[in-house]
């Protein structure tokens, strides 16, 4: 597949339908399509219509092929959770291997800087097309007033909240972190306001993270008495969270805490008798506050771009299981986790074994007819046509609602409880309440995770100590590699003259000022955005480089 998933703009005719040399003048960069006049006058003849897009603005956030770009099905093409799962693996914590079948091989040694790669155009377009969905639904109604029926303030009030959502997963990656680089250039920011999209500079860090507060703000404001009828829609605590995680970026911890505590509000994090089996998988386990809804209608679109192709291990319909492309865990940080702590289960260890596999089965069978259950440990040690044996450290956290399920409807959770009691920790911490945030961190991992748990660390090590949990309690659902950047960290895979899972063209150590971990813009964006000026700083990175770097957690 490495010959597949490089997309050069010198080559469209196959690859990029969206991008075609001989479209290129035609192309919308960023966000926003129509006149919002245009809008309003389709919305009051069509009334659907604006039904219609608030559904497709969630559906759109994990959609096999949810961007459209492309002439052919790529399984690399599944919205935020995929963006989600490309920042993790340009981290220090996700394992995956290198083989012809590794769609995110781009991530794992740092080609995706490369601005004609498919991987950083759906990185940086699917961000746009999700705000410009946002804005449409803006334009759609127009600004909330007090005349504006709830229903419809709601839908416009989370319109908001997706558009910051969307400047989150952009802003972290495109400049370094907010009190390092407060007034560097970031992304071009698009609103409702009218904007000549062919000269729309790079606003700065602060100016998109002022934006981002701002439509969280509105949002809260807005969402007050909204009763959501699923988690996969955004009510106030969700966008309190996400402001909780504004704020964390930008280093206002006082506020940071009071909003994860807001966000956090009647939910309860998954207990350790919770997590005797493989989970994250289902938008109803009630730690979760946010998520997406896989539907079967949905995943089938196209069953290989879904998280449970590509990060669960439990598929029969999978490149994960069907090539040995499992997500494994950085051996560095599983030997960390203590053998008292319920989530060392949430991988196998190097002998393939974990307690979480025991009392599932697994039915298979071959083309050739033959056909059995693999019960327990056998899931990790065997094999048939349409599954591999587990690889060392295989993560089994994120299951299947059937173990050998071809549907790939799986859930997938954009905000847990267990995040915001690790933003409070923080936090408190940081903004001068020690005592708190320790207890807050102690009473958590003690009560939930490790019965044996003990917070003896200061100061710095108190920090490390809170970022590890977050590795741990979070490994795979997206937040490494924007840890590594707001903590100043650098991307520590492998430790010099230590065995590593890492394999060796992915063993690369990164510091954290090294250029070459921010983001470049692609093609399209600089073919038609004439303001924007792009990053070059840093070199591609080598294989083996700085194998003497520490992190502070890994050492």
């Amino acid at each position: 597949m490495k010959t597949i998933r490089y997309t050069s703009v010198l080559a469209l005719a196959g690859a990029v339908a969206a991008i075609s040399c001989s479209k290129m003048d035609e192309i919308v960069p960023e966000g926003g399509t129509m006149l919002e006049s245009q809008l309003q006058e389709t919305t009051n003849a069509i009334p659907a219509r604006g039904d219609a897009s608030f559904s497709g603005m969630f559906t759109k956030l994990g959609d096999p092929l949810s961007f459209g770009r492309f002439t052919s099905d790529r399984p690399d093409d599944f919205g935020f959770i995929m963006m989600d799962f490309s920042n993790d693996l340009e981290g220090p914590d996700i394992v995956t291997s290198d083989n012809d079948y590794n769609w995110f091989s781009t991530c794992m040694e740092y080609s995706s800087r490369n601005a004609d790669y498919a991987n950083p155009y759906i990185r940086y377009r699917g961000c746009y097309d999700e705000i410009g969905r946002a804005n449409d639904l803006i334009k759609m109604y127009g600004e909330i007033n007090d005349e504006m029926p709830a229903d419809i303030k709601y839908k416009v009030a989370q319109a908001y909240a997706i558009r910051a959502f969307s400047y989150l997963h952009l802003a972290p990656y495109y400049q370094f972190n907010y009190q390092l680089a407060a007034d560097k250039p970031c992304v071009p920011i698009v609103t409702t306001a009218d904007v000549d999209f062919t000269q729309n500079p790079r606003a700065s860090v602060k100016e998109v993270y002022d934006l981002i507060v701002a439509d969280l703000t509105h949002a809260i404001e807005n969402l007050e008495g909204y009763v959501r009828p699923d988690k996969a829609k955004i009510d106030q605590q969700v966008a309190y969270g996400l402001r909780a995680r504004a704020y964390l970026d930008m280093g206002l911890w006082t506020e940071a805490a009071e909003d994860a505590a807001k966000a956090a509000e009647g939910y309860t994090p998954a207990g350790r008798s919770d997590l005797v089996h493989p989970a994250f998988m289902d938008i109803n386990e009630p730690n979760w506050i946010w998520g997406y809804d896989m539907t079967p209608a949905v995943a089938q679109t196209f069953p290989s771009a879904t998280s449970s192709s590509w990060i669960r291990s439990f598929s029969a319909n999978s490149y994960s299981a069907g090539t040995q492309t499992y997500s494994c865990i950085n051996n560095l940080l599983y030997d960390k986790i203590p053998d008292s702590d319920v989530r060392k289960g949430w991988w196998v260890n190097e002998e393939l074994y974990s307690p979480l596999l025991e009392g599932l089965s697994w039915p298979w069978q071959n083309a050739d007819g033959s056909k059995g259950v693999f019960v327990g440990q056998q899931i990790a040690t065997e094999e048939y046509d349409d599954k591999l044996v587990f690889l060392p450290y295989t993560n089994v956290k994120f299951g299947c609602l059937t173990p050998g399920t071809v549907t790939n409807e799986e859930d997938w959770p954009f905000m847990r409880v267990e995040e915001m009691i690790l933003i409070q920790a923080e936090a408190l911490y940081k903004s001068g309440k020690q005592a708190e945030g320790k207890a807050m961190l102690q009473d958590f991992v003690k009560s939930y995770r490790d019965s044996e748990y003990v917070v003896d660390a200061t100061g710095r090590a108190f920090e490390d100590e809170v970022w590890f949990q977050r590795r741990v309690e979070l490994w795979g659902e997206g937040f490494s590699n924007n840890d590594c950047r707001r903590l100043n960290k650098p991307i520590v895979r492998f430790h010099k003259g230590q065995p590593s899972n890492y394999p060796d063209n992915f063993q690369i150590n990164l510091a954290a000022d090294d250029g070459w971990l921010l983001l470049r813009f692609c093609t399209p964006e600089l073919n038609t955005n004439f303001k924007v000026v792009d990053n070059t700083d840093g070199s591609a990175p080598v294989p083996g480089q700085n194998g003497d770097l520490r992190d502070g957690v890994t050492d």
